[in-house]
């Protein structure tokens, strides 16, 4: 590798810090790195073409920002936890020194994950287009009234909701705010995806798993404005009579491994009860 992009949580001076010294690091073993806030991805995208490796330092929203800022390329990412849970972080902050070498050196594994389509619809015209590695989220706006979703699959109409919201969630994002509205946790390589309404009156309840080939319409009514949010950063209105497709994105995040792939649950479990 000899060229590293390194992202770090502009909001924490200590993920900055972190990052001049991994530079500094990559620097001393003759790698060129260079440094970008994950909040800036227009500025990073214009330095990735030649771009092997990108290390994100912060949580798991900072890994958030960073694959977005990756697509469409495929280069991988490690994580290195400066954050709460780190579902998403390889690496702890004491452990990057120690294990960079051996990712940097060939060792390592390729975690590949998929992500989510999603398209915006209003007045009958497209006009928006974003990828998710987490979620795609309809809901309410500042107004507490329940928002009305339509949801089809592959056309056919399912059910209406009235809610605060739907979460349309990857595996990776089926432990995040899926999770927290009562969503089920999928493998982390699944390519299937959920369908989980947040805080359903008189309507359906349940949430649903669905198989990757599928297209997920969602058709919204709001007498307040209504808000579509992509992977919990990417916040806008939404105007009455939306439309959201969301599918499988055709490309993927990929994360670079050093621990076991066999870890997944046994780190589940530790962070879900509070353990880090």
């Amino acid at each position: 590798m000899k060229n590293i992009g390194i992202f770090y949580h502009p909001l924490v001076e200590a993920t900055k810090s972190k990052a001049k010294q991994l530079q500094d690091f990559l620097a001393s073993r003759g790698i060129t790195a260079w440094l970008c806030s994950a909040w800036e991805s227009e500025a990073a995208r214009s330095q990735l073409d030649d771009t092997d490796l990108v290390l994100s330092v912060g949580g798991d929203g900072t890994i958030l920002r960073s694959a977005q800022a990756v697509v469409p390329r495929m280069i991988p990412i490690i994580g290195i936890n400066l954050g709460k849970l780190g579902f998403m972080t390889e690496l702890s902050v004491d452990e990057a020194s120690d294990k960079l070498p051996a990712l940097l050196s060939g060792e390592g594994w390729i975690d590949e994950r998929a992500m989510l389509l999603a398209e915006l619809s209003a007045g009958g015209q497209k006009t928006s287009t974003y990828h998710a590695l987490n979620d795609v989220v309809v809901a309410r706006g500042a107004i507490a009234r329940l928002v009305r979703v339509a949801a089809s699959l592959n056309g056919k109409h399912i059910t209406d909701y009235k809610a605060d919201g739907v979460i349309v969630a990857t595996a990776t994002g089926s432990t995040g705010y899926s999770l927290a509205a009562g969503g089920p946790i999928l493998y982390p390589h699944s390519k299937d995806f959920l369908l989980v309404p947040i805080m359903p009156h008189l309507s359906s309840d349940y949430a649903l798993v669905l198989p990757a080939e599928t297209s997920v319409q969602l058709g919204v009514t709001a007498t307040q404005p209504a808000t579509l949010s992509i992977d919990g950063y990417i916040n806008m209105p939404l105007p009455d009579e939306a439309v959201i497709t969301v599918k499988q994105s055709p490309h993927r995040t990929r994360f670079l491994r050093v621990h076991p792939e066999d870890t997944f649950y046994r780190s589940l479990e530790q962070k879900l009860k509070g353990k880090r």
